[in-house]
């Protein structure tokens, strides 16, 4: 591998670095959630950007600890079916100090064509929510399997906070165009989601 040397011996001279991305995200579309089944980005979403970020801002739901989750799609949101392989795992600790854990959760799939969580158990009180992002990688590609990584924080039905990190990808070299956020059970009740695209 080549190296790249920087014909200035200041950094406070360095105007640029070949090979490392210099734009900012750009805000694509923005979706507030009023009683809503499902929010579906269904454009947008091709070969401009090399990343998408997707921002969760206050996400609540109509039921009591149900679960976020999302799914994609090759056909323009026709069909949300793409196999995905997944990781997902948790730290919590509660407000009565009693409670604090880390460890593996079974909110995965391996090769499951259905939603994927990606926070569980989020309460439905006027105070409690779910925010946090996710980025999806190179969905135009037609040779690589599409990444995804996501990090949330709820407040949780039981008082808990809740840290979540999932990751895995969906196993299709197939274009990616469309992505749906939903709840496992009732309404997203409020909420706003943000995509953004990264170069």
């Amino acid at each position: 591998m080549a190296l790249t040397y920087h014909n200035n011996n200041s950094i406070s001279n360095i105007t640029s670095f070949p090979l490392v991305p210099s734009g900012s995200p750009v805000l694509l579309s923005t979706a507030t959630a009023s009683g809503s089944s499902s929010i579906s980005f269904t454009s947008g979403i091709d070969s401009t950007y090399d990343v998408y970020y997707f921002e969760f801002i206050n996400i609540h739901p109509q039921n009591d600890g149900s679960i976020f989750q999302f799914n994609i799609s090759s056909d323009g949101g026709s069909n949300y079916n793409i196999a995905k392989t997944t990781t997902y795992f948790r730290s919590i600790h509660n407000e009565i100090d009693n409670t604090a854990l880390l460890g593996y959760e079974a909110n995965h799939l391996a090769q499951g064509t259905g939603y994927q969580p990606i926070m569980n158990n989020i309460g439905n009180a006027n105070d409690e929510s779910c925010s946090g992002g996710m980025y999806l990688f190179n969905p135009s590609s037609t040779t690589y399997v599409k990444h995804f990584i996501a990090r949330t924080q709820s407040y949780q039905s039981a008082e808990f906070s809740f840290d979540i990190h999932m990751a895995g990808y969906g196993n299709t070299t197939s274009a990616v165009n469309a992505i749906i956020f939903a709840q496992n059970s009732g309404n997203i009740d409020a909420g706003t989601i943000k995509m953004y695209g990264i170069k």
